[in-house]
């Protein structure tokens, strides 16, 4: 297909799917089921103390939704590593109206007018489906996705879905679930009443860790 409206989007996301493209050249959108999915646990998220030092010191201004098509941007850009990309122009546009229909939503790091990095993705009832990352100044992304998990936690989010395993995910806490436990945990994660803006924007590493850190 070339094309998904809306309805049909939130539609796969809710039973598991999600879109992908072979290359940002290639027109053509499909749907993605894996039999082994990457979460991060919100109950009890297990993050490096390093990375709670650099939170903590604040390195970054982190904002929310303040730029969403920049961060949507400079996760598709070509940079070490990721010479392609997975989002084709219809994929681009898809989410900029799930943004502007209030489903999409971006961490982002900035250094005056500098953007530094962050990361964006899909909000549903209690599950936040995590689609990209980039940085572009050291731990721009790892803040970034400290201050998502926190800010889901405050939230009432019951599910961080992070698609695929990967190293560098596996070091930032997250753990590979059978399609089957998946599936599970996102159906009751959907009816949540959950809100992505129940901890207060502009919040600084050190409220953020607290957050992460505390217990239920």
């Amino acid at each position: 297909m070339t094309s998904l409206s809306l309805q049909e989007v939130l539609g796969a996301y809710a039973v598991g799917v999600f879109p992908m493209a072979e290359s940002r050249d290639d027109p053509t959108i499909y749907l993605v089921d894996p039999p082994e999915r990457g979460v991060i646990p919100l109950e009890a998220p297990i993050l490096p103390r390093r990375l709670g030092r650099t939170v903590r010191a604040d390195p970054f201004e982190v904002r929310i939704d303040s730029d969403f098509e920049r961060t949507l941007d400079a996760c598709a850009a070509p940079g070490p590593g990721r010479e392609d990309s997975w989002i084709n122009p219809a994929i681009r546009e898809l989410y900029l109206a799930l943004h502007e229909a209030g489903f999409a939503h971006s961490v982002e790091c900035w250094r005056g007018r500098d953007f530094c990095g962050g990361l964006y993705g899909i909000a549903l009832g209690g599950a936040f489906f995590g689609e990209s990352m980039v940085s572009l100044a050291r731990d721009a992304s790892k803040v970034a996705l400290v201050h998502l998990i926190a800010r889901l936690k405050a939230g009432g989010f019951g599910l961080l879905d992070v698609q695929f395993q990967t190293p560098h995910l596996e070091g930032l806490g997250a753990v590979e679930i059978e399609r089957a436990d998946y599936r599970g945990r996102l159906a009751r994660a959907v009816t949540l009443d959950a809100d992505f803006y129940r901890l207060e924007v502009g919040a600084s590493g050190s409220r953020v860790w607290q957050e992460i850190t505390q217990t239920s």
